[in-house]
């Protein structure tokens, strides 16, 4: 496994505070101004990257009214697939606009392709990176094809069992990519926190030998900033003006404040996880004359004998450890030694 990837100079990976990416998805609500809008946004809030998804109604399905292709329950109850991805895809025609202004607000964007002709298009870009969306991990044919291109792949894992999962990344291995991570994702929508069992993000990372991260699905940070401490060195959540706005993917995305703070509590918990670290810590040291030691409690004249009467563990921290208190006791002094003088040895 890498120890870290590199996407546009920002190295990813457990030594490196957590990428996090905003995922632009379907929030553009129909308004390029309003794309743009959620560019600056996750700008201003400190997100690594704004994702798109690259797709048209029809690279992605076929319009058909059959009960196939119509959805049954959830946030879409009701409508085709065709109906849904018509609202929902991102113009092809905007992709460049965003392109240039992602560069000149200097945040990275990169996209998910659906099909190879989304790849050819993102590629004309200068796409530095690639997101397999976890409907797509199945679709080995695609994931060859983008790892091709010799960029950097991220691949979503929700609703992919085991042998799934190592085959879309034997597959991205074999087809040359050098740059991967693997992300840990539940494809709810919204997702309950209790059906990520977070605990799947190190097992993951050692059976595939991979970097992982977390597509995060839930309503709020916590889950996302608990995986950090668990090894997620990359945080997609998506993001949006204004939760109430109507978007297709609206009601389970972060607004401006939510993401501040996920940029914000994912690196504290990147640097509070640390390493393993049994040392005295620089934070602790001053604090170090607070802890316990022997001090005589009653005068000691000179020749006379140590007992629990006249030497006790105390604070503060000056005079020998309290686990000397045993051999000290029954020890005579050699000098005269007054009510709350810290113990040496050198007194014995």
């Amino acid at each position: 496994m890498n120890k870290f990837i590199t996407i546009e100079d920002r190295k990813i990976g457990p030594d490196f505070p957590p990428y996090i990416i905003a995922e632009l998805s379907a929030n553009h609500n129909g308004d390029i101004n309003r794309a743009f809008e959620i560019l600056e946004m996750a700008k201003r809030c400190g997100a690594d990257a704004i994702k798109l998804q690259t797709y048209t109604q029809d690279t992605l399905t076929i319009d058909s009214d059959k009960s196939d292709f119509k959805i049954n329950g959830g946030l879409w109850d009701g409508r085709t697939l065709y109906d849904l991805y018509t609202e929902a895809h991102m113009p092809w025609e905007w992709h460049k606009s965003l392109f240039i202004k992602a560069k000149e607000l200097d945040i990275t964007i990169f996209s998910s392709p659906f099909d190879s002709t989304a790849v050819d298009l993102l590629e004309e870009l200068g796409a530095p990176a690639y997101k397999i969306a976890s409907f797509e991990a199945i679709d080995l044919p695609l994931i060859e094809y983008v790892a091709k291109t010799g960029k950097p792949m991220i691949i979503s894992t929700g609703m992919a069992n085991e042998e799934e999962i190592r085959e879309a990344v034997e597959t991205a291995r074999n087809a040359g990519c050098k740059e991967l991570i693997v992300l840990h994702c539940v494809s709810g929508y919204p997702a309950p926190s209790e059906d990520y069992n977070l605990a799947t993000i190190p097992d993951m990372a050692e059976r595939f030998d991979v970097l992982t991260g977390l597509s995060d699905h839930t309503i709020d940070n916590t889950t996302a900033v608990t995986s950090v401490a668990l090894g997620a060195c990359l945080i997609e959540k998506h993001v949006t003006l204004n939760r109430g706005d109507g978007g297709p993917d609206d009601s389970f995305s972060l607004e401006e404040p939510e993401l501040k703070q996920l940029c914000l509590d994912s690196k504290v918990a990147w640097a509070a996880t640390g390493k393993v670290n049994y040392e005295r810590k620089e934070s602790e040291k001053g604090n170090m004359i607070f802890r316990r030691s022997l001090y005589v409690v009653k005068d000691i004249a000179n020749g006379e004998m140590i007992t629990h009467e006249n030497v006790k563990s105390i604070r503060p921290g000056y005079g020998l450890a309290p686990k000397y208190l045993g051999e000290v006791i029954g020890k005579r002094v050699k000098i005269d030694l007054s009510r709350g003088t810290p113990l040496s040895r050198d007194y014995i």
